[in-house]
Order: C-alpha cells, then structure tokens, then sequence
C-alpha cells in the first residue's frame, strides 16, 4: 500500500514522515483574536535565560498521492475515504456519516493482579552541586525581585482551586522530574517541591523546601538543566514564576516574573529543555506566553483566536505546538497547529467530522503517530492516525471500554516510519483503581498489568528499546521506578500485502494532505 510522501526542503523542522502500512496491518477502511496587551514594560533582564534560538524557515510543496483501500479489520473502526491527518486535510469518519462498525464490547473485568514487591530502600543521594542562577552580562547579577517583575491583564475566567497537585511531571528529556509532595498530617498536608533524577544508575529525589509551604495549586515543571520552575497563585489574578535549584543544604530561588490573569495553564515540558510555555485564555483569543526562557522575563510569543486547551508537542524543536480549539460563540472543538515561529501562525490539525469534537492527546516527533480522542463515532473514543499520512484515523474496539477510562501518557520513541509499532502505554481507570495498559496499533490488542504499589499514577515514559519505566512512591522506597516490559503481539492474518495481482482495479480515495512542518501551509490564519 502506498501513502503520501512529503519531501522536507528545510533544515530544523522534522520530516512529516511518509507512512506504509506493514504487512501484518492492511490499510483500514478564524475570526479577529483579541490581543493581550503588556502592562508594564522595560523589565530588568537581570537573572533570565538567554533567548531562544529561531528555527530554520519552512518551504516545501505539497505532494498527493492514491492509496487503495485494502479492507478494514473486523474491530477498527476505520474512515473508508482515504484521508489525510495533517493541516487543512478533513478526515471523514464512517461513524460520522451513518457507517456502522462492530458493536462495542465491554471489558472484562481485570482481576486482581499481584503487586510488585517493595523495592530496597535507595541510599542516600550523592551531593548535588548547586545549580548557577542564568548567566546575563553582568557577572554577579542581583536576583530580581517580585516588584520589578513584568505583568500582563488578561481577560480570563476564575478556575477552580485544586485541592491535590499532579502526580509527577516529567522533563522533556526523562533526565529529571519534579512533584509536590505532602508533609505534615493528612488533614492538613503542606506541600514543598521535590525534584526527582530519573538518568543516573539508581532515581534519587532531593528535596526543594522553601520558607514556607507551597499551596496545592501551585505547579512545578523540571528543567533538563536540573531547575525546578514553579507557578504560584499569589492573588486570585496574579501568578508569579521562580526557578528552584539546590544548594548545599538550603534551596535557591531565581524569581522570573509575574503575570495577571485569573486562568493560566502550564504546557507540558518544551522539546528543548529549557523554556515553558503557558496559556491565558481570553474573551475572544488565547495567549501563549513563554515563562522560562526568555530574556526578560515573561514574553507574549502569539495569540491564537478562540479559547484553547491542552497542548502536545509536534516536533523536536519546540516550534509546532497543537493546541485543542473552540471558536469565540461556541462550536466544536478542534485541535489546530500554532506555528511559534511564525507569530502564531494558525492551521487545521484534526477534522474527522464537520461537528465533532476532535481533541489531539499524544504526537510522537519520530514516528508521526497521533493519539486522538473523538465523539465522530457516536460518542468519545480513542483513535490513532498517523501525521502527514493519507490513511484515515481509526479507532480500535480493543480501546473501547464500557466502565473503565482509558488514557495515553507515554509512547515509545524512535520507530522512524513505523508508527504501528510504537508501544503505547495507558492509565486504566476503574473501579478498582488504576492499573496500566499496554497497546500496539499493529497488535490490536490491548494487555492489561498491575501496577507497582504507590505509582504515581498516569506518568512514565519509554525507552527506544521499548522498555516501560513507571515512577513510584512506597514507604520503604520513596523515589523509585519499576521497569516493564512491553508483551509481544500475535501475528494477525492479512487480507493482501499489497504486491498481489488484482483483476479489479483499485478504487482510489482523494489524498489532499498539507503535512505539518512543511511551508507555504494553505489555509493558514494570519494572529491578530
């Protein structure tokens, strides 16, 4: 089977790569934005990170390609019409348009599965040296205090306090990671930063207590440097960044800067290591600010109509950023590309149906692989597609669960032009708690296993040989990781491999695709 192939001309940007189907797998059937304006400005550049580096320019022609559709499996629900998942290229769903697939089938219940026994205690971490505040032009320059800090005004709706920090979020990178965790009593926890290094022979955290405690809605993000960035709600309009880093016994705090708004989300950790971005939503458009990074402090990078969410990475530069998007007046929600480089530039990502709502969950920059999630079917589901390929996202019955809930947090990296082999882990929710799910779109198939005792649940991440490394937490082992395996798959039976002769010629679906990283991008919405 063939698929469309998108020749890269540029340096700096990854190829959108052209995908085949593997033998063992046939081919299965902006309005006006509202800017946000800086408040102050003429901030001291004293204790910031350097300026990123620009990406090379865009530049490459669009190619098509016909692709045969050699029959879907009997548990995908597939898109007969070849399609491509990419920039200004609709995707139709057979769902969406009357087509019926198998009914689901509800899970089995998953039975009680033996815990992975306590893991030694680990010794004591090697003494860190102390991470140097950001070097500027000055050599000993003074920490920036939180009045100098630039602010943004941002017309933003109150979120709701959280009550519990996320589990663990994990450095572009796997180097390190960092968490809130609780101390004092369970009534009453008080919450201090904890940085986790995940590279070394054995994971160790080291502590990052401050003079007081943090608040459960604060946010901390690691650094592929060894810093902590962390985001604190000081009022309930105004966020402030600080960089957190060791030293010797006490812990030493670089202030960033300050914004106001109300609403502000974190993105998860940039490609690069070292910047952070964050979403301020508004009225009618959505900023995204670089936080960490920068020269002076906090820096408006776009604004991107509509009100946006979630965020997943598309490349290995953190330039091409995908972002889940409903229009000023409501709508569905579809997830479009943002072009950082390009002052915000605006393209298509996801549009299976004209009114289904189309969120983008994972993207792996080697592979090409997508992890979606759609109401085109009828109602949510998670489906796969492969980015810049003219082959319809589909959406497996193995992933379809009546009474547990099924989400992606790591992918296997470096399968280049292979995305059906990538290993895909999941977070099973249920009611009996959370376990992990193991998942292959060539395999089909969807193996459930228990999870180590204390997992922080939904994090862990891949190595390129396919090894599953899930961080965990126990009395006995406070920072720890057990390491899993992922399980073989079955070969499965195939229709044709595609070199056969057919007496009947193959009936061709249209394949307009517009691949990612790849310029002039058509149907582009110009920020403003």
């Amino acid at each position: 089977m063939t698929a469309c192939a998108i020749e890269d001309k540029t340096a700096g940007v990854p190829r959108a790569a052209a995908t085949t189907q593997p033998a063992p797998e046939p081919a299965e059937p902006d309005g006006p934005a509202e800017p946000v304006k800086p408040r102050a400005a003429g901030a001291s550049d004293e204790g910031a990170d350097p300026l990123r580096a620009a990406a090379a320019d865009l530049g490459a022609d669009p190619v098509t390609a016909q692709t045969p559709d050699q029959g879907a499996g009997p548990r995908d629900v597939g898109v007969p019409d070849a399609a491509a998942v990419g920039p200004g290229s609709p995707v139709a769903s057979e769902a969406a348009q009357g087509g019926s697939g198998e009914p689901g089938k509800a899970a089995a219940p998953v039975p009680p599965l033996p815990s992975v026994p306590p893991v030694p205690p680990v010794p004591p971490a090697p003494p860190m040296p102390a991470a140097p505040p950001v070097r500027t032009a000055s050599p000993e320059p003074p920490l920036r205090t939180a009045s100098a800090a630039p602010t943004v005004e941002a017309a933003c709706s109150l979120a709701p306090s959280r009550l519990v920090p996320p589990a663990l979020t994990i450095a572009a990178d796997h180097s390190y990671a960092a968490r809130l965790t609780a101390a004092g009593t369970a009534d009453e926890p008080a919450w201090f930063p904890e940085r986790w290094t995940l590279d070394g022979p054995e994971p160790y955290a080291v502590p990052l207590p401050l003079g007081q405690p943090e608040e459960a809605e604060a946010d901390v993000l690691p650094l592929s440097d060894g810093r902590v960035l962390i985001r604190r709600r000081v009022a309930a309009d105004r966020h402030t960044f600080s960089l957190l880093y060791p030293t010797g016994p006490e812990t030493g705090e670089i202030p960033l800067g300050a914004l106001d708004c109300t609403d502000l989300a974190l993105l998860p950790p940039s490609p690069d290591g070292m910047s952070v971005f964050a979403l301020l939503p508004g009225e009618r458009s959505t900023g995204v600010w670089l936080v960490a990074g920068g020269a002076f402090g906090p820096e408006h990078v776009a604004d991107v109509p509509g009100r946006c969410s979630g965020g997943v990475w598309l490349d290995r530069e953190g330039r091409l950023l995908a972002l889940d998007r409903q229009m000023p007046g409501g709508g569905p929600l579809k997830a479009v590309v943002v072009d950082l480089e390009r002052g915000g530039e605006v393209t298509p990502l996801l549009q299976i149906a004209p009114e289904s709502n189309d969120r983008l969950l994972m993207a792996d920059a080697d592979s090409g692989l997508l992890l979606v999630r759609s109401d085109a079917p009828g109602h949510d589901r998670l489906g796969w597609g492969v980015l810049g390929s003219c082959l319809p996202v589909r959406f497996p019955e193995c992933l379809r669960a009546a009474d547990e809930t099924l989400t992606p947090f790591a992918v296997q990296p470096g399968q280049m032009l292979m995305p059906e082999s990538c290993a895909v882990a999941l977070r099973i929710d249920g009611a009996a708690g959370s376990w992990v799910g193991l998942w292959r779109p060539a395999g089909r198939r969807l193996h459930q296993v228990a999870a180590p005792g204390g997992w922080l649940a939904g994090t862990g991440f891949w190595t390129r040989e396919g090894v599953l490394h899930l961080p965990y937490s126990q009395e006995a082992a406070p920072c720890a990781v057990a390491l899993l395996e992922a399980p073989a798959d079955e070969p499965h039976r195939v229709v044709t491999n595609g070199t056969d002769a057919s007496a009947a010629a193959p009936v061709f679906g249209v394949c307009k695709p517009v691949p990612l990283g790849q310029a002039p991008l058509t149907g582009r919405t110009a920020p403003g």
